[in-house]
């Protein structure tokens, strides 16, 4: 069954996904790259932006995180930011490449209040000609119904790690929470992103089992943005040993592999990446990276370096309303 390059499953087993995953390493790249030729211009990449539209005080205690108002970290809460910041900001994203616009608020989940405002960055980007994507937390039905009539796209919910190591990162939801708001998403007719955080402490069969829980839902996401930790000071993982990097790498083929349809997109943590590793994560199937100096509250690279990055490597950034596939 290892033999054929590329299958469209949904039945991967935990001994299939363990197995690709320790592969040889070329092996394994040479594997995951004929996958992704299979299905994608393996010379686009695709690029989105990302603002924070809520900061900080979030009822949630993910370990993780410098927005959370019970883990130690000491960012302060802002409000809703204004519908007119939003577009004004997705209009700079655009002029500078980003088809894809991503609005995170740290909370829970919105309050009805709130449904009017986002609703209406959801249609301001949209009459950009951009791609919208939000994350909200978890939702009610109602509130997907809402996103949805606004012209929502893409709902990011990530499942951050397994549910075996779930509860040592976060007690304030379960990881059946985060599935339930996957699937329901999903029926909408919203298309999901999910991924997760490496790094944090985990096993390596916690990886696998991560990337295995999205490739067995009933469809695979549209988009899997795979993060490396970027520790923050006063969160319980600010002093958590880093991940080798070869392991990232071996990460991102699993998830190409596993789901050859999805953009598989690097995320958080590309600031403490070398070109190399970049360019093997490309190789290995990501097609999809954030630009912008900033993640939520984390840094990012610069445009220019995106830039320079993408001129060695001879790739083309993704047009609107191209999503690279064959």
């Amino acid at each position: 069954m290892l033999d054929t390059p590329s299958q469209l499953r949904t039945d991967w087993t935990r001994e299939e996904a363990d197995a690709i995953y320790n592969m040889p390493f070329m092996d394994l790249l040479y594997r995951a790259q004929t996958v992704h030729r299979e299905h994608f211009d393996p010379n686009q990449v695709q690029r989105s932006k990302l603002l924070s539209i809520k900061t900080g005080g979030c009822a949630e205690d993910c370990a993780y995180c410098s927005q959370s108002a019970r883990n130690g970290a000491k960012l302060s809460a802002s409000k809703l930011i204004e519908v007119e910041r939003v577009i004004s900001e997705a209009k700079k994203a655009k002029a500078g490449g980003a088809t894809r616009y991503c609005m995170g608020a740290a909370w829970r989940s919105p309050k009805d209040r709130d449904m009017d405002v986002l609703e209406a960055m959801v249609q301001g980007v949209k009459d950009l000609g951009m791609e919208t994507c939000m994350t909200l937390g978890m939702l009610e039905d109602d509130q997907i119904f809402r996103l949805k009539q606004s012209g929502l796209d893409y709902y990011n919910h990530n499942i951050d790690t397994s549910e075996r190591y779930y509860s040592e990162i976060i007690t304030t939801r379960t990881f059946a929470d985060r599935i339930d708001t996957l699937n329901r998403v999903r029926e909408a007719g919203i298309k999901v992103c999910a991924g997760g955080i490496v790094g944090m402490g985990e096993k390596q069969m916690d990886r696998v089992d991560m990337l295995l829980a999205l490739a067995t839902l009933k469809e695979h996401p549209d988009s899997v943005p795979v993060n490396m930790l970027i520790p923050i000071a006063d969160t319980p993982l600010a002093d958590v040993e880093k991940l080798d990097p070869i392991e990232f790498v071996r990460t991102i083929a699993l998830a190409r592999i596993l789901m050859p349809k999805s953009h598989v997109r690097l995320s958080a943590g590309r600031t403490d990446m070398t070109d190399e590793l970049q360019a093997m994560c490309f190789f290995a199937g990501a097609n999809s990276i954030f630009v912008g100096d900033t993640l939520l509250t984390a840094d990012n690279p610069e445009e220019d370096h995106d830039s320079k990055l993408f001129e060695k490597l001879g790739i083309t950034a993704m047009a609107v309303g191209c999503d690279g596939s064959k």
